[in-house]
This record gives C-alpha cells, structure tokens and sequence, in this order.
C-alpha cells in the first residue's frame, strides 16, 4: 500500500492531498528514510512524523484499503512522541 493513502485510511492524516504535500516537504521519514507518497509500506514498518510541536513514530500493523472510523486505530500503533 501506499504512504498516502496509508496515511489517509489510517487517519493519521485526514486527507491524502495534504498527505502528498507533507511527504513532499520532507516532514515524513519511514524506516529512517526520507519518504515519497508512493512509498511501498508493509506490516512492520516504522513512520516517523514531524508535526510543528512534536516528532510521533508509529508501527504499521494491518494493511487494509479502506475501514470504518472507530478501526482505524488497528492499523498502527504509536512507539514514541517527543516534544521539539
């Protein structure tokens, strides 16, 4: 699956344009590694977020192209926060 959309069906992000365009800032990093909306994602891996106040890590743990609002939160799981 991919980072966007990941990120949009996840809802970490709520929209995938405004995924698309934090990706392409540089603000997303998976497995230590600067991302692209189209990075390939598998069960395991690690996404490290830079909002403007904190840096979250999250684990993917289910792939699935769409899922209803209250299951959303199956799909990761949060490993670390830190404040900036």
């Amino acid at each position: 699956m991919r980072l966007d959309k990941f990120l949009k069906v996840s809802r970490i992000i709520k929209r995938r344009t405004v995924a698309n365009e934090i990706i392409k800032k540089g603000y997303i990093e998976v497995n230590e590694k600067k991302a692209k909306p189209s990075s390939p994602l598998k069960i395991g891996d690690r996404i490290k977020i830079f909002f403007a106040k904190k840096v979250v890590t999250y684990e993917v743990l289910i792939l699935k192209d769409s899922t209803k609002k209250e299951d959303a939160t199956e799909m990761f799981k949060i490993i670390s926060q830190e404040e900036k």
